[in-house]
C-alpha cells in the first residue's frame, strides 16, 4: 500500500478546509439567508393568490328560495335578492366594494311560466328606512368609484405589474365590472336570469334595516307590463341573524 500517496491525497483535501471560525460565520450567514428567504416566500404567497384571482358569479337559485324575494302568482314571475354585505360574502369579488362604499345585491328573477318575460324595460330602486331612494350605480359609476379612491383610504400597492385598462382600473377589476351587473334583456320559460345591482350607500350606517326594494317594467311576451315587485329585505336580515 501507498501509504506516502495517501498521505499526499489527505493532506491536499485538508489543505481546503475553512479555518473553525469561518465555518461557524458561513453558517450564520447561510442559515440568516435561509431564514430570510423563507420569510420572503411566506409573504408573498398571499399577494401571488390576490394577484392570481379571479371574479367567478356565485352558483345561482331560483329567486324563491332566497329569504327576500317577492313571488308573483297570475304570471308565475319571482324577483329574489341576496345582499352581499359582509366581508365574507365579498371574498368572491377581485374589487373590494365595501372600501368604496359600495353595496353589491344579487338580483334573481326566475320565470317558471311557459311563455319568455321582457326585461329591457325594467327599473330597480332600493328605499332605505328612512326614505332615501338609491338606484344602481352604472357602469361608468362604478369606473369612476373605483378609479379615484377617498384620499383617506390607505391603498397598499401589490408588487407585481398590473395592466391598466380605464384610469386606475387594472384589467382584472375592468373584466369583473363588465361581468359581473345584472344586464339581462329576457328571461326564458322555467329559467333563470342572475347579475349584481350596486348602490352607494356611503352616509348611510345600516342602509338595508326597514329598506325595501323595487323592480318595475318587468312585461310578458306580449309586452303587458306585470304588476311591481316589493321585497322587504328584513327577510334577509333575520335569516342571517339565524347563522
Amino acid at each position: 500500500m501507498n501509504l506516502n500517496g495517501r498521505s499526499k491525497r489527505e493532506g491536499t483535501r485538508n489543505s481546503y478546509a475553512a479555518h473553525p471560525i469561518v465555518q461557524v460565520l458561513m453558517t450564520g450567514i447561510f442559515r440568516s439567508r435561509l431564514r430570510l428567504a423563507l420569510l420572503g416566500m411566506v409573504m408573498a404567497v398571499p399577494l401571488l393568490c390576490l394577484a392570481a384571482k379571479e371574479f367567478s358569479m356565485p352558483k345561482v337559485q331560483p329567486a324563491f328560495s332566497y329569504p327576500a324575494h317577492d313571488h308573483h302568482g297570475t304570471e308565475n314571475v319571482t324577483v329574489g335578492l341576496d345582499p352581499y354585505d359582509n366581508a365574507t360574502k365579498g371574498n368572491i369579488f377581485v374589487v373590494n366594494y365595501r372600501d368604496h362604499d359600495l353595496l353589491p345585491v344579487l338580483l334573481v328573477v326566475t320565470n317558471d311560466s311557459n311563455e319568455p318575460v321582457q326585461l329591457s324595460g325594467i327599473k330597480a330602486e332600493l328605499v332605505t328606512a328612512d326614505g332615501t331612494k338609491l338606484s344602481p350605480a352604472t357602469e361608468d359609476d362604478l369606473y369612476r368609484r373605483i378609479s379615484h379612491p377617498k384620499a383617506s383610504g390607505a391603498r397598499v400597492p401589490i408588487p407585481f405589474p398590473t395592466k391598466r385598462v380605464k384610469g386606475g382600473v387594472g384589467s382584472k377589476e375592468w373584466n369583473e365590472i363588465q361581468s359581473v351587473q345584472f344586464k339581462a334583456r329576457a328571461v326564458e320559460p322555467l329559467s333563470s336570469q342572475a347579475g349584481f345591482l350596486f348602490f352607494d350607500i356611503s352616509g348611510l350606517s345600516n342602509p338595508l334595516s326597514g329598506a325595501r326594494f323595487y323592480l318595475t317594467g318587468v312585461r310578458d311576451s306580449a309586452g303587458h307590463d306585470l304588476m311591481y315587485f316589493e321585497v322587504p329585505l328584513d327577510k334577509y336580515l333575520e335569516t342571517a341573524k339565524q347563522h
